[in-house]
C-alpha cells in the first residue's frame, strides 16, 4: 500500500474532535472533501486516491462521528450532524467553498452538506450511492430500524466487549492480504454502537422530495457490479440531480478500495468535470 499523507486530531468548536488529512493542491486549485461510506474510515475509502488527485486539487478527508477516529457523541448519529461537521472542518481549515465528495453514505452527507450549506458549496461527486437505500420490502425496513435498539444495546456493553465483539467481526471479515493488519486496525477503531445508528440513518434517509433542486455542477459515478447499492438505485439518483453528467466503474461496491485502478481514473475524470464546470460557472 502507497503511503499516507499526514493526518491530525482537530477541533470543531462546540461539536468535538475528528480526525482529517488536508493534502495542498496545486496553487488555486479547487478543494474537494472528501466523504466516506458506513463501517469505513476515511483512510479504508480513499487512501489509494489521495495521491492522484493531489495532482489536480487539495484534498480533505475525515472521519465521520463515531468512525474511525471521528467525533465521539452521546447524541444519536444524525446524518445531518455529519454534514455539520464537514462545514465546520471547511471553517477551521479557512476553506470558504469546496467540492463535497461522497461514496456510499457519504452521498447522502455531501447532498446534506449541499442542502444546508449552500453557500459553501461548488460541486458534487456523488459514488456508488443511491437517494433511497432501503427497499419499501416491510421486513428490510424492519431491519434498519431494529439497528436503533441495537445501537442501544451496544451502548450498555462494557466497552472491552464491544472491543472484542469488534474484533471477531474484523477477523471473520478481513481477508488475508498485505495490508489486512492495517485494515484490521482501521475497522477497530469504529464505535460499534453509533455504526448501528448510522445504519438505521441510512436506512431512513430518502432525499427525492427536494434533489432535483441541486444548482451546482454534479457527476454521478456508478458502480455497475454493486453488491449493496443496486446500479439502478444509483442510476435514478442521477436521473433525479438537473444537468448531472454519469460515469461508469465495472466493480463492486468496494472498488474504490479492491480495485483503484478501475476506479481512481474515472473518480479524477468525474471530479475534474466538476471543478471545471464550477469554475464556469464562477466565471460567467
Amino acid at each position: 500500500m502507497s503511503a499516507i499523507p499526514p493526518g491530525r486530531s482537530i477541533d470543531l468548536p462546540g461539536r468535538g474532535t475528528t480526525f482529517a488529512r488536508d493534502i495542498p493542491g496545486p496553487p488555486g486549485a479547487a478543494t474537494l472533501v472528501l466523504l466516506h461510506g458506513w463501517t469505513a474510515t476515511a483512510d479504508l475509502n480513499w487512501a489509494p486516491s489521495y495521491e492522484p488527485l493531489s495532482h489536480h486539487f487539495r484534498v480533505v478527508a475525515l472521519d465521520h462521528r463515531g468512525h474511525g477516529r471521528g467525533i465521539r457523541s452521546r447524541r444519536p448519529f444524525r446524518l445531518s450532524d455529519c454534514a455539520d461537521d464537514a462545514a465546520a472542518l471547511a471553517d477551521t481549515l479557512g476553506i470558504e467553498r469546496f467540492i463535497a465528495v461522497g461514496y456510499s453514505m457519504g452521498g447522502p452527507v455531501a447532498e446534506l452538506t449541499w442542502k444546508r450549506h449552500r453557500d459553501r458549496v461548488e460541486g458534487l461527486v456523488l459514488c456508488a450511492t443511491a437517494a433511497r437505500f432501503a427497499p419499501s420490502d416491510p421486513r428490510t425496513q424492519a431491519l434498519f430500524s431494529g439497528m436503533y435498539g441495537l445501537s442501544l444495546a451496544a451502548r450498555l456493553t462494557p466497552p472491552i466487549l464491544r472491543r472484542r465483539a469488534m474484533g471477531g467481526y474484523v477477523a471473520r471479515k478481513v481477508a488475508a492480504s498485505p495490508s489486512a493488519a492495517w485494515v484490521a486496525s482501521e475497522l477497530q477503531r469504529n464505535d460499534p454502537a453509533a455504526l448501528l445508528q448510522a445504519g438505521a440513518a441510512v436506512g431512513r434517509y430518502d432525499c427525492r422530495p427536494w434533489i432535483g433542486e441541486v444548482d451546482v455542477p454534479a457527476a454521478v459515478i456508478v458502480t455497475t457490479k454493486d453488491e449493496l447499492v443496486n446500479p439502478a438505485r444509483q442510476r435514478a439518483l442521477a436521473k433525479r440531480i438537473p444537468g448531472v453528467k454519469v460515469y461508469e466503474v465495472e466493480g463492486g461496491h468496494s472498488v474504490c478500495a479492491e480495485r483503484p485502478s478501475l476506479f481512481v481514473p474515472t473518480f479524477i475524470e468525474a471530479c475534474l468535470d466538476v471543478s471545471g464546470r464550477r469554475a464556469s460557472t464562477v466565471r460567467s
